[in-house]
């Protein structure tokens, strides 16, 4: 069958830009859009969904998760040609992989991929496809420009199995911060640490992720952020009807990306993980919408306290969650939150974390005390840049 001609990557994030530069750069014809607005130097893009979907042979889904895939492919739905395929390489749960392959029948490729953004730009990329024969031998040129090409039965093994993937990257990943954490609390030097890490089981990603770790002369940019790591587990974990279970030793708890891979991935093992929970439900609140987590989280009579608008503000409790509907933001799948630190001194702890939400992002500051047996915010405050 014909190969495609012209090639619309919908989707501009990391992996998204690097696929798109990745094609045009090997000579294709492609046009990214975005609705985030971001635009890669090397591709051509359009701020028009319908436009670069009409005249497109090949379609190219790289998107957080299986809602915006929805979102986006209801939005393009009269702009797709009869004989455009669609090429999702998004990481999404297996029973949405399924729904979309019943919906678009044999003009759908299901091809999650696995490496990031350095994988995507040197065309290393492993890729699990799942298709009708016609479609995958028509998008073949495309993927292997990409990548190598592993052949799966249908859409939603090819899911299952990227979120598999991503499961042991996780544990690698824990494994690697419990490491650093005792080397850093037997005073072992940072880099003497990742000589002899990299001669383990762990050497590859710890070759790999040296530039962050040691923070030299600057962590260079992110290839896969926590928040989509923690968005795989718990699409795994639903699937599976399996609990997440950290590397650090916790309980079994219920599938929550914030209470497992986030948080566990980043909070100190010096704080207790009952410090941990104000924060998890301060997490889920943003996530939800929901203010009643707002609630479970702080004290009745703490403050959250800030810049807003170019004046300070101090609200109490009940005016901050009076600014919460009940219902997620509509960029929600975009946005990721971070614990970046926990300090505990006996009764009273400090806590740091970063918020990216849209164009904007927040560092919040916690103090927290312990009353009753447990653990709430005192206080909040932060400061927002865009």
């Amino acid at each position: 069958m014909t190969a495609p001609h012209t090639i619309a990557v919908l989707g501009l994030g990391r992996m998204g830009a690097a696929l798109a530069t990745r094609l045009t750069d090997q000579g294709w014809d492609v046009v990214g859009w975005t609705r985030s607005g971001r635009t890669p130097g090397a591709v051509r893009t359009t701020g028009d969904l319908n436009e670069a979907v009409a005249k497109a042979d090949l379609v190219v889904l790289a998107l957080f998760d299986g809602p915006a895939c929805r979102q986006v492919l209801d939005d393009a739905r009269d702009s797709l040609r009869a004989d455009t395929v669609v090429l999702n390489t998004s990481t999404v749960a297996p029973a949405e992989a399924a729904e979309l392959a019943r919906r678009l029948g044999a003009s759908y490729v299901h091809a999650p991929v696995l490496g990031s953004v350095p994988a995507a730009a040197g065309g290393t990329l492993r890729i699990l496809a799942a298709a009708d024969h016609g479609a995958l031998d028509r998008v073949r040129p495309v993927l292997e420009t990409l990548g190598t090409v592993r052949r799966c039965d249908d859409a939603a093994t090819a899911a299952a199995l990227k979120l598999i993937a991503n499961n042991s990257l996780a544990g690698a990943v824990l494994a690697l911060r419990d490491s650093l954490r005792q080397a850093d609390a037997l005073g072992l030097p940072r880099a003497q640490t990742l000589d002899v890490l990299e001669l383990g089981g762990l050497g590859g990603l710890v070759a790999r992720k040296r530039p962050f770790l040691m923070a030299e002369p600057a962590p260079a940019p992110a290839e896969f952020t926590i928040g989509a790591l923690a968005k795989d587990m718990a699409l795994l974990a639903a699937a599976s009807n399996t609990p997440l279970r950290s590397a650090a030793g916790l309980a079994d708890t219920p599938a929550d990306p914030e209470a497992d891979i986030a948080v566990a991935a980043t909070a100190p093992t010096t704080a207790g993980d009952d410090v941990l929970e104000p924060l998890r439900a301060y997490i889920r609140g943003h996530a939800t919408g929901d203010p009643a987590h707002f609630r479970e989280a702080f004290l009745p009579t703490a403050h959250v306290e800030g810049v807003r608008d170019g004046a300070f503000v101090s609200w109490p409790l009940d005016a901050y969650c009076a600014l919460f509907q009940g219902r997620p933001a509509p960029d929600e799948p975009t946005r990721s939150r971070r614990i970046d630190s926990v300090d505990v001194h006996g009764t009273v702890a400090t806590a740091t974390m970063t918020l990216s939400h849209g164009a904007d992002t927040f560092t919040d500051v916690f103090l927290l005390v312990r009353v009753d047996g447990g653990w709430r915010i005192a206080n909040k405050a932060y400061h927002r840049r865009s």
